[in-house]
């Protein structure tokens, strides 16, 4: 007959065997989860490794029994972020990105005179699909540009829908007797509107004075305006000091005043003086003067070097000085 105590020790020692086999709680797998997760399991227990959301399995076991050792196989799976698709690129634009893996974003920006039409990111989701959708550059258009008070349109092709693309120029002119202040062309910007229209002012002129010694012709009219112009000439014996023909500024100013000043005569009978360039005698070349702003240069002689040299002279409205080392 075998003794309770034998029997009792033994049981404890089939316990004590089969508690040693447990399996402990599995190791983990970067992005997966365990099903059913405990701190240890009886031999012939199942879990199952399941990836997250967003990541799928490469090779490797997902589903695993605990055996009679207690220990588990190695586990060579791995879960990985789903990939997807390509995105890098955006016409007109430009994607800023690291990689298009679950769960990265991408950025968009679009080129100046496109504007993104949608978001201006998007997300790689746990399906794999970009989320919002990608967007896309549109290009930037501007209304057809308005004219000015004054002013028409010099020069100016739309595009098909009656608008303008981003640098493209319209010109203006304006009206007869009206200046323009601003620049004449305008561009279509990046934000869709135009550079700063120019603006046309009605120009008026005072009549021309006419010179001393002189006279002006201009349009016989009640009112000189803007681009008017006058011619001025002067009498026998005058030369005229200015541009002959001024015009009537954006400033309501003439472009010039014109004067008439006296020629000079030449006290000296005698002599051969440069004009030009070039040696002429002075009696015969201004034998009815010298006019005013005409300059000619007498020649002197140095005695004490024994050499001659040239001297300037001009005439300034009637009055010609004649060099004091010419004899």
């Amino acid at each position: 007959m075998v003794s309770p105590v034998l029997l009792l020790f033994s049981a404890f020692l089939c316990h004590v065997a089969i508690a040693g086999r447990t399996c402990p709680q599995p190791d983990e797998v970067p992005f997966a989860v365990v099903v059913p997760l405990k701190t240890f399991y009886d031999p012939g227990e199942q879990i199952v490794y399941s990836c997250k959301p967003g990541y799928v399995s490469r090779g490797g076991m997902r589903r695993f029994t605990c055996p009679l050792t207690g220990m588990w196989p190695i586990n060579t799976l791995k879960c990985t972020p789903r990939v997807c698709p390509f995105a890098g690129i955006l016409e007109n634009g430009v994607v800023r990105y690291t990689t298009f893996e679950y769960p990265n974003t991408i950025s968009f920006t679009c080129n100046p005179g496109f504007y993104l039409n949608g978001t201006n990111s998007a997300k790689c989701t746990e399906e794999g699909r970009w989320s919002p959708e990608l967007p896309v550059c549109a290009p930037v258009t501007c209304p057809p540009p308005e004219a000015p008070k004054f002013a028409t349109l010099k020069m100016y092709q739309a595009s098909p829908g009656n608008t303008s693309l981003y640098r493209d120029i319209a010109v203006f002119e304006c009206l007869p007797h009206h200046a323009m202040f601003g620049n004449d062309t305008v561009t279509c910007t990046a934000y869709g509107n135009w550079t700063e229209l120019p603006e046309c002012r009605e120009v008026k002129c005072p009549f021309p004075s006419r010179p001393d010694n002189g006279f002006v012709n201009y349009p016989a009219k009640s009112v000189l305006h803007y681009q008017d112009k006058a011619t001025f000439g002067c009498h026998d014996t005058y030369s005229l000091d200015g541009p002959e023909e001024v015009e009537c500024t954006k400033m309501g100013t003439w472009s010039a005043q014109p004067s008439c000043k006296a020629s000079c005569k030449v006290s000296v009978k005698k002599a051969t003086v440069l004009y030009q360039g070039e040696r002429v005698k002075i009696q015969e070349q201004f034998k009815d003067g010298m006019k005013h702003g005409d300059k000619v240069s007498f020649f002197c002689k140095n005695k004490e070097k024994k050499c001659s040299y040239t001297e300037e002279t001009q005439c300034i409205d009637g009055t010609l000085e004649i060099p004091k080392c010419f004899k």
